[in-house]
């Protein structure tokens, strides 16, 4: 079985000055750093000044194109660039071939906000293009090292890819009921990524911080929970909402038993684990309401997307993106003020953001206000991160090649 996660006290050593070859060592360095001030921006962009975002994918489309591909995506493809080391000791891109990687990234987040089909198609060409990129660099990595446990990633950055690629052909052709399915289609292949990821990383990080805590892994839960979640993308995709919601209560059911056994309460001194227990909570939840909305309930659609895509996601991610980046550059894995900071802004923003959904006087001061906690959250992670992700790490004379390191200390 492929080793999931490789463990290394990092040594103490001089401070580095910064060096590309350091931030281009492997893919959360770059990646992070953009999905990070991307998530800020667009928020910003979205509520404070719309007008802005004028291009052929505008308003609602991008907003809901950028949020969830442009931010949440490119989160998780930093993530597989990085853990890709570990599942199979081959490191999946650095240097040249990583600059490469981020440029249609960047490419495409200009395009969209530009008017005029040509820079549309541009943007459009350059976004799939760094979703079928990073899919062949992670298959590579796998497929060399003949890590079966793994084949199936690959496959699901293809998928994201794929929904994209979906989602901007029907924007182009102005149908909104076709791109509402896409994006719903995006959202729960992500979801689906994410489960698994979350899944597996979870109860190790929780075991390795926690002294005496043994949690299950939920093998095969796990693997009946992503089974289900690819059978409410196909129930999705078929127009078998039936088959949709069923799929979804499981794989949201499997959830909320897994974060259960994985006993909370144990965490919650721990701000780099409650804050990944309560976006795997969250996630969990929203499926829950996916499974209501797709069996007719009546429930709004943007409930259970926001529980999901902020709940979930976003939390997620701000939890791992701080986890994982304090153990892939040998830093000691403890939070300070403006990291435990970050992960309140975040929550705050959510229930901000879900409370505004409720018609009334104060929605719009409410969305105001997890805007502004939104973008402060993702200020403070840039501030403290930025400054570590552009320097080697502290215990090597220069940057890493192919092994991947997460420091068994406090979390």
């Amino acid at each position: 079985m492929a080793i999931l996660l490789t463990i290394d006290e990092p040594a103490t050593g001089p401070a580095h000055t910064p060096s590309v070859d350091a931030f281009l060592e492997m893919g959360f360095r770059p990646l992070y750093l953009a999905g990070a001030s991307w998530a800020l921006v667009a928020v910003a962009l979205w509520i404070f000044a719309p007008q802005l975002a004028g291009g052929t994918l505008g308003g609602l489309a991008w907003h809901a194109h950028e949020m969830l591909w442009g931010f949440v995506a490119t989160i998780a493809v930093g993530f597989l660039m990085t853990a890709g080391g570990a599942w199979t000791g081959i490191n999946p891109i650095e240097g040249r071939a990583l600059a490469a990687l981020c440029l249609p990234w960047m490419v495409a987040r200009a395009a969209f906000l530009l008017p005029g089909d040509s820079a549309f198609l541009i943007g459009a060409l350059a976004d799939v293009a760094f979703f079928a990129l990073a899919a062949a660099a992670l298959g590579r990595s796998v497929l060399l090292s003949r890590n079966t446990r793994n084949y199936v990633v690959p496959l699901m950055l293809l998928a994201l890819g794929a929904t994209d690629a979906a989602f901007l052909i029907a924007t182009r052709a102005g149908d909104y009921a076709t791109l509402m399915q896409h994006f719903n289609a995006g959202l729960l292949v992500m979801a689906l990524l994410t489960l698994l990821v979350a899944r597996r990383v979870i109860p190790f990080f929780a075991m390795r911080a926690v002294p005496g805590l043994t949690v299950p892994t939920h093998l095969r839960s796990g693997m009946a929970q992503l089974i289900a979640s690819a059978l409410a993308v196909f129930g999705l995709i078929a127009g078998w909402p039936l088959v949709q919601a069923a799929a979804l209560v499981a794989a949201g059911g499997i959830a909320l038993v897994q974060w259960a056994s994985w006993k909370p309460w144990r965490v919650l001194h721990k701000p780099l684990l409650w804050i990944l227990y309560v976006g795997y909570v969250a996630l969990g939840t929203g499926l829950l309401l996916a499974a209501a909305h797709a069996a007719g309930a009546g429930l709004p659609a943007a409930l259970h997307v926001h529980v999901i895509a902020m709940g979930g996601f976003s939390v997620l991610i701000i939890g791992m993106i701080t986890r994982t980046a304090l153990g892939h550059l040998g830093r000691p894995l403890e939070t300070d003020r403006s990291m435990v900071a970050a992960y309140a802004l975040v929550i705050a923003a959510v229930v901000l953001r879900l409370a505004a959904l409720h018609p009334s006087a104060a929605s719009v001061h409410l969305l105001h206000l997890a805007a502004t906690a939104w973008a402060l959250a993702f200020a403070l992670y840039l501030w403290r991160f930025f400054p570590m992700m552009i320097r080697p790490r502290p215990d090597r004379a220069g940057p890493a090649v192919q092994a991947v390191s997460i420091t068994p200390r406090r979390s």
